[in-house]
């Protein structure tokens, strides 16, 4: 009999890595954390794509 796979928690903190730029409380959080509009965290999504680090780079952090 086959041994089932231990789950490892590896991918479960990867969507913290990313701005979902469609959902409101997040574009409003991170808007509230650098301390700007939510159209210029929309707009740095739209630039640089959903890496957190990468809008937080573009928004001025």
């Amino acid at each position: 009999m086959a041994k089932a796979k231990k789950q490892s928690s590896r991918g479960r903190n990867q969507d913290r890595a990313r701005v979902a730029g469609g959902q409101d409380y997040e574009v409003r959080y991170t808007a509230k954390k650098a301390k700007t509009s939510a159209g210029a965290v929309k707009k740095a999504v739209k630039k640089v794509g959903s890496s957190r680090k990468r809008v937080e780079r573009r928004l001025g952090q």
